[in-house]
């Protein structure tokens, strides 16, 4: 039993190190060529999981097999546009003009179910508001507006605006983020004055708390009822 236990763990972490290594994509973000890696690493690890007979090596061999193989790819892909597009494919496009391409659909293998589908869920129910629907190399369907169509943004109004840069996490479930804080130029000291101004003295009541880049204090405090 203990050593099931121990294979399976071995074999976790390795899996867990190399889909940390191909990159933090979803499963929807990946080409064909890594979703059919991170498929067959699965069914490699889980045999050996499985049958305590067959080395652990000979799991881990063929895992490490096509992690090589996948990073070969990639790099291949990068320094080369012709050889992306015969391993990831070119985007396609559906829609131009708000006209469906029939033979483009034909050789995607993309019913019209499919498009309106798609449109729905980016809120365009209307393809004729469609400059261009693109199916891209991982499956996504990019959509673009007809310009009509587009929500108004302050430059269409001529407003200047001004930069709004991320917010700084400075607490989170009781614990502060010092390397944020030295960040933004400020330190623990300013950040308890700044808390016991609304009446919190103790950090840990603290769920989260943030900082904008115009400089405001944003935080939260946990439920009364919460284990600390």
């Amino acid at each position: 039993m203990l050593v099931v236990v121990a294979r399976t763990l071995i074999l976790y972490l390795i899996v867990v190190v190399i889909m940390r290594i191909m990159g933090k994509r979803q499963i929807g973000q990946l080409q064909p060529f890594e979703l059919v890696i991170a498929i067959m690493i699965s069914e490699l690890a889980s045999v050996p999981m499985q049958n305590t007979g067959i080395p652990l090596v000979n799991g881990i061999i063929p895992i490490l097999t096509l992690l090589i193989a996948q990073l070969t790819l990639s790099f291949i892909g990068i320094k080369s546009t012709k050889a992306r597009a015969i391993i990831c494919g070119r985007p396609t496009v559906l829609v131009e003009n708000g006209k469906i391409k029939e033979s483009h659909l034909r050789k995607e293998m993309y019913t019209i179910n499919d498009l309106l589908e798609q449109l729905r869920i980016k809120n365009i129910p209307n393809i004729a508001d469609v400059e261009f629907a693109i199916l891209e190399t991982n499956g996504q369907l990019s959509i673009i507006p007809k310009s009509q169509k587009r929500p108004i943004s302050p430059q269409d109004l001529n407003i200047s605006t001004q930069y709004e840069g991320l917010p700084l996490d400075l607490i989170i479930d009781g614990n502060i983020n010092y390397d944020n804080l030295r960040i933004s130029g400020l330190d623990s000291n300013w950040l308890m004055q700044e808390l016991s101004k609304f009446g919190i003295h103790n950090i840990k009541d603290v769920l989260f708390a943030s900082l904008d880049s115009e400089g405001n204090l944003y935080y939260q405090v946990k439920e009364k009822g919460r284990m600390k």
